[in-house]
Formats: C-alpha cells, sequence, structure tokens
C-alpha cells in the first residue's frame, strides 16, 4: 500500500515530467519566431509554417494536459495561480489561440486580413509564448504575491468558498516587474528559438533554409546560455522557501543549492541534460551534415526541466511561495488533493506509457519524409 507522501511525490513528478514535454514541444513557438528570418520567400515561409501545423497540436494538447493534472492532483495551486493571477495566463492562452487560428486561416478563402497578418500572429505566439510561460515557472523560486485564508471555509459568520486571493489588481502581471523573472522568461524563449531552428534543420529537406537556420542557431544559443547560466546562479545563491515537519514556512539560506546537493540523483540527471543540449549546438553549428540535433537536444531539455521543477518542491520546499504572506505558501503537503483521489488517479496513471508510445509513433509515422517544396503543393497545406 502506497503512503500518502508518495502519492504527493508521485504527481509532483508527473506534473513535472509534463512541465518538461511541454518545453521541449515549445520548439514549434521557437521556429514560428523566426518564420521571416529563416524564410526569406513565401514558399520557404510556408515550407516552416506547414513543418511546424504538423506538431502544434500536441504543444497545445501538452499545456492543457499541464493544467489539468495540476488542477487534479495540486487544485489549492490551480485556483491560486489561474484564479488569482488570470491575467497572465489568459495573456498565455491568447497567444495560443491565435496560434490556432493562424494555422487554419491563413490561406483560406475569403481571409481578408492576409497571410502576412497571421504570419505575425504565429510569430507573437512565438515569442511572447513562451516568454510568460518561463516567467510563470519562475514563480516558483521567485514567489507570487497572493493570500490564502482556509478558515474562510470553516468560519460560520464569514463562510465563503473563495479561500485563496491576489494581494494586488495586476492579478499575476506583477511578476514581470521582477527582474529574475524576467531573465528566465528570456530565457526559456531563446530555448525555444534554439529547439526550433533543431526542428526545422530536421524537418525541412530546403538546403537555403537549413544553412540560414545554422546561423541563427548561433544567435539563439549564445543569449539562451547566458540568461541560463546567471539564472542558475542566482538560483543558487538565494535564499529558498522551505518547511517543517509542521506545516512552517521559514526563509533557508542556499535552500535551492542545498536541494541541489541532497537530491544528487537529480542533479546528475540536470548535468547530463545540460551536456546533450550543449553537443547537439556544438554539434550542429560544426557539422554541415549533422540534421539530428533536436533529439539529443530534445531529450536533453526534458532531463534539465524535470530535476529543475522537482527541486522546486521535492525536500521540503514551498514550490509556489507567496511573497504577500510567507505562511500562505502552498507546499506538495498542504495544496495536494485527497488520498482517495490521489490513488485514483494514480491507477489511471499507469495507461500514460501507452499514450506516448502512440505519440511517438504517430511523430515518427508523419515524419518519415522530410518536408519539400513539392510536398506542400501536393498535401494539404497550411
Amino acid at each position: 500500500m502506497t503512503s500518502y507522501s508518495f502519492l504527493q511525490h508521485y504527481w509532483c513528478f508527473l506534473v513535472s515530467l509534463l512541465g518538461a514535454l511541454l518545453v521541449f514541444l515549445l520548439f514549434v513557438q521557437g521556429a514560428n519566431s523566426m518564420v521571416r528570418s529563416l524564410g526569406y520567400t513565401e514558399e520557404g515561409r510556408r515550407l516552416i509554417i506547414n513543418s511546424t501545423g504538423r506538431k502544434w497540436e500536441l504543444t497545445f494538447t501538452t499545456l492543457v494536459t499541464f493544467g489539468g493534472a495540476f488542477f487534479a492532483s495540486f487544485p489549492l495551486f490551480y485556483s491560486t495561480s489561474f484564479g488569482g493571477a488570470y491575467w497572465l495566463w489568459m495573456a498565455i492562452l491568447f497567444t495560443f489561440v491565435l496560434q490556432a487560428v493562424s494555422y487554419e486561416f491563413q490561406n483560406k478563402l475569403g481571409n481578408i486580413l492576409g497571410p502576412k497578418t497571421f504570419q505575425w500572429f504565429l510569430i507573437i505566439n512565438g515569442l511572447v509564448g513562451p516568454l510568460l510561460l518561463g516567467g510563470a515557472v519562475a514563480t516558483f523560486f521567485e514567489g507570487s504575491n497572493f493570500i490564502i485564508a482556509k478558515d474562510n471555509l470553516i468560519d460560520a459568520e464569514s463562510f465563503t468558498p473563495i479561500i485563496s486571493r491576489w494581494a494586488n489588481a495586476s492579478h499575476g502581471l506583477d511578476a514581470l516587474l521582477n527582474p529574475w523573472v524576467l531573465v528566465f522568461g528570456l530565457a526559456v524563449m531563446f530555448l525555444a528559438r534554439v529547439l526550433g531552428t533543431l526542428y526545422i534543420i530536421n524537418n525541412v529537406d530546403d538546403e537555403d533554409i537549413r544553412s540560414r537556420a545554422s546561423v541563427r542557431l548561433i544567435g539563439a544559443a549564445v543569449p539562451f546560455l547566458i540568461l541560463f547560466v546567471a539564472y542558475l546562479v542566482h538560483l543558487l545563491l538565494k535564499d529558498g522557501y522551505a518547511y517543517n515537519d509542521e506545516g512552517v514556512i521559514y526563509m533557508e539560506p542556499y535552500k535551492y543549492l542545498d536541494n541541489f546537493i541532497t537530491l544528487w540523483p537529480l542533479t546528475i540527471l540536470f548535468l547530463v541534460g545540460v551536456v546533450m543540449v550543449l553537443f547537439a549546438i556544438g554539434k550542429t553549428v560544426v557539422s554541415k551534415d549533422y540534421i539530428k540535433g533536436i533529439w539529443p537536444a530534445g531529450i536533453g531539455v526534458v532531463l534539465v526541466v524535470l530535476p529543475l521543477l522537482l527541486m522546486s518542491a521535492w525536500n521540503h520546499t514551498a514550490y509556489y511561495p507567496s511573497t504577500a504572506d510567507l505562511q500562505s505558501s502552498l507546499t506538495i503537503v498542504n495544496s495536494c488533493s485527497s488520498e482517495f483521489t490521489l490513488r485514483t488517479m494514480a491507477i489511471v496513471s499507469l495507461l500514460i506509457p501507452f499514450v506516448l508510445a502512440y505519440i511517438v509513433y504517430a511523430w515518427y509515422a508523419i515524419d518519415k519524409k522530410k518536408l519539400t517544396k513539392e510536398e506542400i503543393e501536393k498535401d494539404h497545406a497550411y
């Protein structure tokens, strides 16, 4: 019989894994953000859009599944973040709606806005989407401005079902005033451009686009590495949000450095992932014939992001700190669903490997043949 604590850590792992897969799938946004610089001609731009158009549903579906898994396993986080910081999440979802509309309507008959308008919508999604998602993730370490009042449920005189509220009127947008949130958000944005470039090099069989992509790869990789290293150093040196066995939240010096040391198997995965990403970037830049960089980079990104997210929650760490009221900070203990709910969902989660196997097979079937100019003229094209 599994313990309640194990189930809390298990679901934290699954949600973090979904988050790591989502960051990898942001290659769609990264490639779209460079659609006009990679494709100088209209034909070249259509090649890039049709390449990412085959995968954009995976990113959107993973984003929705990530939110759904959070809601089911840690409902207090869902109600606090998605319900309180709704301007931030609405901005994220709006950019993804722009993406979906742009794919379907840019070349439809009767499009009075013209294809270029929808291409710019894709570029906006490619830049703003990863930036805001990265900013939202950064709040797991930097904190957000909310207050939890569970007494509202038990106080007969002031009973109200609302137990969490934002402490100001910005409803999440205030996070962007924190420079470290912006640093992490920009790092995710440039990482998406790195992944998008590697994906296009692998998926599009066009020498002109591939040669231009190699140059763009350097332009995305350098700022990503600078921003990521800067934030990592900041994270290891900053005070972190810890809690004791009684659930009392307190500030602990070098908390995240301690997590990297204590949770050393995760640190090893993190370092392996870093090496894989650097290998993919380096070999693609050095070798003109190497086009498979998206795979070591993609696996590496998952191996980096998964431990990083777990470091924000495991080892008695508050994964959603409150800067307005320290004791309102959320942990995997005080924000999770009931033991019965977590146990029931854990049984359903055993189907996940079969779903992943289907996704891998479908991806392989779609990509057996590289995308060419001739193919988008014959088959369904965006």
